[in-house]
């Protein structure tokens, strides 16, 4: 079995002969791995045999092993690839092998440190000029269980290691193997700069700002996979949740975390926020704008307070045979006692109720002829409240809500926003109006959102099965809670265990129960692309974690949103306050040539962007070129035809404004590419060859890019904020290559695009 090995070992041999010791390595860490998915699926066998009714303890017992067993085994399934990718050596000569996940030999003796644990901080920190006790670092190269190349660096100069290759050699490699339409993890690469922030603190707030390609997505994909491990009590039970900015995105990044043995989290965007609510419309930037801004929150707040109404004068009813009076001071009254609970509006109306009943009551009471007993009084109440005319009256000054009917009314109804939005002037105002079933859109989201938190759950007589239901599920999660603790397990939450238990119900995990509900609160959460959010979506993001754990990544250059706030102090400081977040900075651009970084900067400053001057890790001769042609579609297709990719790995996008996707995409339908494309509905990440626009890049890389027309992307033109948006869009595309870009063009190029081009020659 692998142990710690022995500095000298790593030392002595040929470059063939510290290969072959990698393999013997690396063929007993995936033997132990195989002995430990058999020894797991046989207690997971085991369980699932034992299908006898026993008592409720004993089924307790069987179904958190069976949880327990489940977990592990897709831990250990999700870490095939390049399980053991590195090693180092300490000053008193120990060798200790980094990996995925911690392993230990039959005897228990660690043979596998995780990348995540404190004892592997040093493979990443370690430098010649602070070495940390390491003499030696080795980076090893897998192609499924076979070691291809070792590369290794020397921190302690007055040792001798002879054939030594440099440690950037494993990072350059991988920044060159072809893209796989998937994200790949960067835990054998990470960088000193990248480490330090994955292993920050999870209290607070921290942003991660950098520019295209410096790894700020694969960077927060770590630190959630690293505080799973290092805050594994507190996070297990709350969850956490990954916020994207499109549903390819999500896609392309969907393998990263199970790939660092971590699958409890939720991952969504911001219009999938809202369990249950299919966000499919689109509003134009200016209504965007409007619906992102902070006084949208008081907007909705006028709307709730008013379905909180007064009759214009007093009401006469006849109940019961004797007059009534629905009194305006009555309804006040009422109102005031329910607003002074502090509720929510749906749950204070249980108060408006019961304070409006009571004084109808007195009035019944004060029209008989005797005095009447407690629960005579409570026969005069009941009756009441089952009056249709008391029934209507009390709706019409305090109506039970949901948060759609409440936005939709709001949107549709010009006298109800007016007097709601008095704020927005009279043309913003007649810009939101809308008619009722118009399809939500994700600027819909934040304001449903707010609206929900404010009227609460309805506690209407019908949910009354409901918190029967809670009450007796409660039940079951004390006992499961009870059992787990006597048995010492900690792999399985009691909530799971209870779901397990219920035997008919589905088996539900904490991100599965995390996503289906809207109240959920979360331990941590990660947002990606932040840049785009607007004040309204932070006020959405920071009620689901009140503990203001978040990593928050973006770059103020790429914000497109209508809307958005430019600076991070702009979008944090009115939501979380001046000091209650922290920035760190990654400015190395590891993924787009040099080139075509330059290139897009210029462009973007140019157009008046913020972007920051991120240094390009590599350089690659022939990387951006410019071509001219009369027929561009047809052109880039011809040259699209000829970049493809023709083996398993490598990755094209054909990049084009949003109104020509169809077009171009007709065209490499017609051309040798068809078979290399997406069908419709299929994802187009998973194909050699992907048509998008430039917008739908975001997030997104390839190793070439061919972009159609870049001035139809950027036209120039317009108001303000669209050339924001298109500026950004084609910032973004530009910088989504690996190897090379191509910019295919009729006329004129936006200013800036030419700079430091291969003009024309292809």
């Amino acid at each position: 079995m692998v142990q710690f090995w022995p500095e000298r070992e790593v030392q002595v041999g040929s470059y063939d002969q510290q290969i072959a010791a990698e393999q013997a390595v690396t063929t007993e860490l995936y033997q132990r791995l195989d002995q430990l998915k058999d020894l797991t699926r046989s207690r997971l066998d085991q369980v699932r045999l034992d299908r006898a009714g026993g008592s409720p303890q004993n089924r307790s017992e069987r179904d958190s092993f069976a949880a327990m067993h489940q977990d592990r085994l897709a831990q250990l399934e999700a870490v095939e690839d390049r399980l053991y990718f590195g090693s180092l050596v300490t000053d008193q000569g120990d060798r200790r092998l980094i990996g995925r996940i911690g392993l230990t030999g039959a005897d228990h003796t660690p043979i596998l440190t995780d990348w995540r644990a404190p004892a592997a901080e040093v493979f990443y920190q370690a430098t010649p000029a602070h070495r940390r006790g390491v003499k030696h670092r080795r980076h090893v190269t897998t192609e499924g269980r076979r070691v291809t190349a070792v590369e290794d660096e020397l921190l302690d100069t007055a040792a001798d290691l002879s054939d030594t290759l440099s440690g950037e050699g494993a990072l350059m490699a991988a920044l060159a193997a072809g893209r796989t339409g998937h994200m790949g993890d960067i835990v054998a690469t990470i960088q000193l700069e990248q480490d330090r922030i994955i292993r920050s603190e999870l209290a607070g707030a921290l942003v991660v700002q950098g520019g295209p390609g410096t790894g700020k997505t694969a960077v927060a994909l770590h630190r959630a996979a690293y505080l799973l491990y290092s805050h594994r009590e507190r996070l297990a039970t709350s969850g956490v949740l990954i916020v994207g900015p499109s549903k390819l995105f999500l896609r392309y990044i969907d393998r990263v975390l199970p790939s660092l043995g971590e699958t409890g989290v939720v991952a969504t965007t911001m219009a999938e926020l809202i369990p249950d609510l299919n966000a499919t419309g689109n509003d134009p930037p200016a209504v965007a704008r409007i619906k992102g801004q902070a006084i949208m929150a008081k907007v909705v707040r006028r709307a709730v307070r008013e379905r909180q109404r007064r009759p214009r004068r007093n009401v006469e009813l006849n109940v019961l045979g004797r007059h009534l009076m629905i009194r305006r001071k009555d309804v006040a009254a009422a109102q005031l006692a329910a607003r002074q609970t502090g509720k929510p509006h749906n749950q204070a109306r249980t108060t408006f109720v019961r304070e409006m009943l009571r004084r109808l009551t007195d009035q019944v009471v004060a029209q008989l002829d005797e005095p009447v007993s407690n629960d005579e009084r409570a026969e005069l109440t009941e009756d009441l409240r089952s009056a249709p005319s008391v029934r209507t009256w009390i709706n019409l000054c305090w109506m039970p809500l949901g948060p759609r009917q409440l936005l939709g009314d709001l949107l549709a109804q010009p006298h109800l926003l007016d007097h709601c939005a008095k704020e927005l002037s009279p043309q913003q105002r007649s810009a939101l109006i809308r008619p009722h079933g118009t399809p939500w859109t994700s600027s819909d989201v934040p304001l449903l959102d707010e609206a929900a938190e404010l009227l609460g759950e309805d506690l209407t007589a019908s949910q009354a099965e409901q918190r029967l239901a809670a009450a007796a599920r409660q039940q079951e999660v004390d006992y499961a809670r009870a059992v787990l603790s006597s048995h010492g397990v900690t792999t399985v939450t009691a909530e799971q265990l209870a779901d397990r238990f219920a035997g008919t119900g589905p088996q539900l995990t904490i991100a599965e129960q995390a996503s289906r509900d809207r109240t959920w609160t979360y331990g941590h959460i990660v947002v990606d692309e932040a840049q785009e959010l607007t004040a309204m979506d932070w006020r959405c993001l920071l009620r689901r974690c009140p503990t203001r754990s978040l990593t928050i990544v973006g770059d103020s250059g790429q914000s497109r949103t209508p809307g958005a706030a430019d600076s991070w102090h702009q979008a944090l400081d009115p939501t979380m306050g001046k000091g209650q977040w922290r920035l760190e900075a990654l400015t190395v651009n590891y993924r787009t040539p040099g080139a075509v970084v330059r290139a897009a900067q210029a462009m973007a400053r140019l157009a008046g962007l913020p972007v920051g001057g991120d240094t390009a890790a590599r350089e690659i001769d022939g990387a951006y070129e410019l071509c001219q042609a009369d027929q561009p579609i047809t052109r880039a297709v011809g040259l699209a035809a000829d970049l493809a990719p023709t083996g398993k790995r490598g990755r094209l996008a054909v990049v084009c404004a949003a109104r020509d996707v169809d077009k171009v995409r007709s065209g490499v339908e017609q051309s040798a590419l068809a078979t290399k494309i997406a069908p419709s509905g299929h994802n187009p990440l998973d194909y050699p060859v992907a048509v998008l626009s430039a917008e739908q890049t975001k997030g997104l890389e390839f190793d070439t890019v061919v972009i159609v027309e870049p001035g139809r992307i950027f036209t120039g033109q317009g108001p303000i904020e669209r050339r924001r948006t298109e500026s950004a869009d084609l910032y973004v595309a530009m910088t989504r290559p690996t190897t090379k870009l191509v910019m295919v063009y009729r006329q004129g190029l936006p200013p800036g695009c030419a700079v430091g081009a291969k003009a024309d020659t292809i």
